[in-house]
C-alpha cells in the first residue's frame, strides 16, 4: 500500500511501483475481469487528492494512469477534475467522519472540457469504501451525460483480516450509493 502511495520502488531491477501496475496488467491483460475497462479511446482521469494540488506533489493516481497509457493501455491521460475545496483525508478519519460520496462531488469540478469520450475510466490507487470514486464519476457524468465511466483502483482495502489471503486478487466489484449517503462497495 505505502508502495503505491508514494510510487515506491519494487522488484529487482528496482521499478515504480505505478509502472509494476501498467506492466502487470498489459502482461495479464487477456485474463483479468477488467480488461474491457482499458481500449484504444478510453480517456484515463486521475482522482484529485482530498487537498488542494500544490506545485510538485506527487499525486499517485496521475503516475498510475500515466504508467496504464505508455504501456498502451488508454488514449490518454486527461487530469480534468480537481479538487476545489479539500475534504478530510479518508485514511486519516475514522470511518464514521470519513467524507460521503456527496461531499466528494461538492468538492470537485470539471476544469477542461473533452470533446464527447466514449469512454472514461478514473484511475485512483486504493479504493476503500468507494465515496471518491462515487462522487467524482457523478461530477463528470454532469459534464459528459452520453459517456460511459467506470472506475479503476490499484488496490481495495479488506476490513475483514479472515478475508485476505494473498496480495494480488484482480476483481471487478460495484460502489453503490446507500440511502444513508455512505458508499457501499462489493467486493
Amino acid at each position: 500500500m505505502i508502495a503505491i502511495k508514494k510510487d515506491g520502488f519494487v522488484e529487482d531491477p528496482p521499478l515504480l511501483m505505478s509502472q509494476w501496475v501498467a506492466q502487470t496488467i498489459q502482461r495479464n491483460r487477456t485474463s483479468l475481469p477488467f480488461a474491457s475497462f482499458f481500449q484504444p479511446n478510453t480517456i484515463l482521469v486521475p482522482t484529485p487528492k482530498s487537498s488542494l494540488m500544490q506545485p510538485d506533489t506527487l499525486w499517485a493516481p496521475e503516475r498510475i494512469a500515466t504508467a496504464l497509457v505508455r504501456t498502451g493501455l488508454g488514449k490518454e491521460v486527461v487530469p480534468c477534475l480537481v479538487r476545489v475545496k479539500p475534504v478530510p483525508k479518508a485514511a486519516l478519519s475514522v470511518p464514521t467522519e470519513r467524507p460521503t460520496a456527496a461531499e466528494h462531488y461538492e468538492s470537485m469540478g470539471v476544469q477542461r472540457r473533452l470533446s464527447k469520450p466514449d469512454e472514461i475510466v478514473l484511475v485512483d490507487d486504493i479504493v476503500t469504501r468507494g465515496a471518491t470514486l462515487l462522487g467524482a464519476a457523478n461530477r463528470l457524468a454532469d459534464v459528459f451525460p452520453q459517456t460511459r465511466i467506470r472506475a479503476f483502483a490499484a488496490m481495495r482495502t479488506i476490513s475483514n483480516p479472515d478475508e485476505f489471503d494473498r496480495l494480488y486478487v484482480p476483481c471487478v466489484g460495484t460502489i453503490e450509493l446507500r440511502a444513508s449517503g455512505d458508499a457501499l462497495r462489493r467486493p
